[in-house]
């Protein structure tokens, strides 16, 4: 029985509800009439259901295609402007007793090297990262209560916060790890989190069991309710996500958006972000052994159709996508991107060299610096923004939608962007990065609406300039 409502994960993610969604959505993907419906009502910029949604994604007449595209870069510029904001993960230990088969952190897997950075070895990975211009990070962990228990995710934290290096500062650390209590997220939560992140993988549930048949992932409720539990331990911003190739699309595509009304029909704020990475190589991991891969146009279409349909939500591409595979969805509403990342434990301080055996998650396709991904997206006419303000403010969670439902957090977003943007200038930035940067800023400050927000944007630019730092709005 489907029921939004209910906190059984087999009542808000509904089997029986995605079959009914898809056949309906193959019944009507050549509905002109109510396609348009659905597109008219996608521009009221309140969402779309996940069966109105499902319609667009069998829909395969260009031209609609199109209006989809269209519609969702509009949607992405009402919420968020045209600022785009950089992160870096950090991995902490690949220790896991897990045996998913997609991942290379799995138990059985004896020839990826095992490592675990201790408190030290943090502090020296951190600089790297404040060095390069990062100021927000995800950390990641694998599941092994022994190697990894919550004490050494909280203590590392505690770490990460403490190291002020030059004029660096991580003043934001969002959280990947395995589905936990209601103690520990309120731990975590403690410890001074922003996002807590967790990919379901997969919807279906069958091959979600097949897909984890050992260790503690392999139960399928307890997994798919720990955002419930993450709020009720008091986390209210948390990122969704699946991993996609593990099942067919549009399965997924269904499963997502219902957990995000979930979340909205229980708790009353749906997901802060929502990610949507695509299984790549790693070590012992052979993705074409998954016969459920998406083309580009696919990948691109989802992503345009997740804007529309939750319009509030922040979207994020990892660098597992190439730089002309994240050149063609930007503008479809993606609005985080990762910059510069390694997978490996310990690979900024020292990175890992050919002849090492890896301890990488999975390859990177996107290997370039921060410095060069930063003037990539002031070349495509976007602000990089190294902002966690939000956070800091207290806009989290319920009070964070209500301001980007009503799109007023761009008032904060956009000078906010500038004046992150402008000390990654002042600090990391190469001569011609900064040069396009400066030339950037004072043709968006123009843009800020309010003159009084864009008098107060300028004193803290000039005053970043003479060495100042952490200004938000």
């Amino acid at each position: 029985m489907y029921n939004p409502k209910s906190l059984k994960a087999e009542e808000f993610i509904s089997d029986e509800e995605i079959r009914e969604t898809l056949a309906y959505a193959d019944a009507n993907k050549d509905n002109v009439e109510l396609i348009d419906q659905i597109l008219a009502k996608a521009k009221e910029c309140k969402g779309l259901t996940h069966r109105e949604a499902s319609v667009l994604l069998a829909c395969e007449m260009p031209d609609k295609i199109q209006e989809m595209y269209e519609l969702a870069a509009e949607i992405k510029k009402e919420f968020y402007g045209n600022r785009i904001v950089l992160f870096a993960p950090l991995y902490l230990s690949n220790y896991c007793i897990n045996g998913c088969v997609y991942c290379p952190y799995h138990k059985k897997n004896t020839h990826i090297a095992r490592k675990k950075l201790t408190q030290e070895e943090i502090v020296k990975e951190v600089t790297a990262l404040q060095d390069m211009g990062h100021k927000r990070l995800a950390i990641e962990a694998g599941e092994d209560p022994e190697n990894n228990p919550i004490e050494y995710i909280l203590e590392s934290i505690k770490t990460i916060y403490s190291i002020k290096h030059k004029n660096g500062a991580i003043r934001r650390v969002n959280v990947n790890i395995a589905a936990t209590t209601v103690e520990n997220y309120r731990k975590l939560k403690e410890a001074g989190i922003g996002t807590y992140i967790l990919f379901q993988e997969t919807y279906h549930k069958k091959s979600y069991e097949e897909l984890h048949p050992k260790g503690p992932k392999h139960n399928y409720a307890y997994h798919t309710e720990a955002m419930d539990r993450a709020m009720e331990g008091g986390i209210d911003d948390v990122g969704l996500g699946v991993l996609f190739g593990l099942e067919l699309y549009r399965y997924e595509f269904a499963g997502l958006l219902m957990h995000a009304e979930h979340l909205e029909a229980v708790h009353g704020v749906g997901p802060h972000t929502i990610s949507v990475p695509r299984i790549k190589h790693a070590d012992d991991i052979d993705p074409t052994v998954f016969d459920n891969s998406i083309s580009d146009d696919i990948f691109a279409k989802i992503c345009a159709l997740i804007r529309i349909a939750v319009p509030y939500t922040g979207m994020i591409i990892s660098t597992r996508e190439s730089q002309a595979v994240r050149e063609k969805v930007l503008p479809l509403g993606v609005s985080q991107i990762s910059g510069a990342s390694k997978t490996s434990v310990g690979g900024y301080d020292t990175p890992e060299t050919e002849d090492e055996v890896t301890s990488a998650q999975f390859d990177v396709s996107d290997q370039r610096t921060l410095d060069e991904i930063v003037q990539w997206l002031m070349g495509m006419g976007d602000i990089p923004s190294f902002c966690t303000a939000c956070y800091r403010a207290g806009r989290t969670g319920d009070r964070f939608m209500s301001l980007c439902k009503s799109k007023q957090i761009l008032n904060c977003c956009h000078p906010n962007a500038l004046m992150t943007l402008m000390e990654y200038l002042q600090d990391y930035a190469s001569p011609k990065t900064k040069e396009i940067g400066m030339k950037l800023i004072e043709k968006e400050l123009d843009n800020i609406p309010s003159e009084k927000v864009r008098r107060i944007a300028e004193e803290h630019l000039r005053d970043i300039e003479n060495g100042q730092r952490d200004f938000r709005f």
